[in-house]
């Protein structure tokens, strides 16, 4: 990692899409108040000194309070920082949409697979074969194939994260008339993100941190004496934040773990949202293998 070189090719990126897109009056922040927005924040601050982009955050009773409460925090010292309140019931929007399972990707092949979508790109994802008969790389883990066998069966989609959170901000997008908006996305997250250039969208989605690894952004914190919430800290220790108990979540098992001994009024809060995809989880032993209020857990919030 050559931490200046990359410092120096992000700031040259972020001003030469400011001058050939005016990010300054024609653009605002996704927000989330965790790692990767905050530093986005802070580098798009070194790029444009003095800017007055708004940095919007989704407040969708999913956050966690400490999310929450961080960002509020930094409002009554930036202006800039606009915070937008959900109003759906989320456990209703959740049976009438479908549930996050796995990741986004295979939610939405399972939602589209019970709409009677026969698409090809279905199929490959099933078989793991293309048109060609070659093997690929992103395909259906056997232990999953089960959700494509009867429609309707499973009510997983990938609607959540669009009807809770993207839709707030794309109302406001709207009736403020910004045409961009810059996210704090990487590569390295894996899914649909590593293959994400820096515009996409047609120009309507500005990635600034998409070539950027952890290490970097690790350093960048460092370096200018960023202040990150209080979960990236001991005893919390999260790598990463987002809604709380999300499915998506790869560690999710570590997750709950560290929440049912030090956040269990959030952690039971999760049982409620998101019991049916913990119970499918558990049930098949994929990502959760039990309920932390079930079993003894040690002090480090591993089983």
């Amino acid at each position: 990692m050559d931490y200046e070189l990359i410092l120096f090719d992000r700031i040259a990126k972020i001003q030469e899409i400011n001058e050939q897109y005016d990010l300054l009056n024609n653009s605002f922040i996704a927000f989330s108040g965790g790692k990767d927005s905050v530093v986005l924040s802070h580098l798009i601050d070194l790029a444009l000194p003095n800017n007055r982009i708004p940095r919007v955050y989704a407040n969708t009773g999913i956050e966690y309070r400490a999310i929450t409460e961080y960002v509020k925090d930094i409002a009554k010292e930036d202006s800039r920082i606009i915070v937008l309140n959900q109003d759906k019931n989320i456990k209703k929007t959740l049976e009438t949409f479908g549930y996050p399972f796995k990741s986004k990707e295979h939610s939405l092949r399972v939602m589209m697979f019970n709409a009677g979508s026969d698409a090809y790109y279905i199929k490959k994802y099933i078989t793991g074969i293309d048109a060609k008969g070659n093997e690929t790389s992103f395909k259906c883990p056997s232990i999953l194939k089960y959700q494509f066998e009867t429609i309707g069966k499973y009510n997983f989609s990938n609607q959540c994260c669009y009807k809770l959170k993207k839709d707030l901000q794309h109302r406001w997008q709207i009736d403020h008339e910004k045409k961009i908006v810059i996210t704090g996305m990487k590569n390295e997250e894996g899914g649909n993100r590593s293959r994400l250039g820096c515009i996409s969208n047609n120009g309507k989605k500005f990635h600034p941190l998409i070539v950027v690894s952890s290490e970097w952004e690790n350093e960048f914190i460092k370096r200018n004496n960023i202040q990150l919430c209080k979960l990236y800290y001991p005893p919390y220790s999260f790598e990463r934040t987002g809604c709380k108990g999300c499915p998506f979540n790869m560690n999710i098992q570590e997750t709950l773990n560290t929440m049912y001994k030090l956040l269990p009024n959030e952690y039971y809060q999760c049982l409620h949202l998101w019991k049916p995809v913990y119970d499918e989880y558990i049930r098949i032993g994929y990502r959760l293998k039990y309920y932390p209020h079930l079993k003894e857990v040690n002090e480090d919030g591993k089983d």
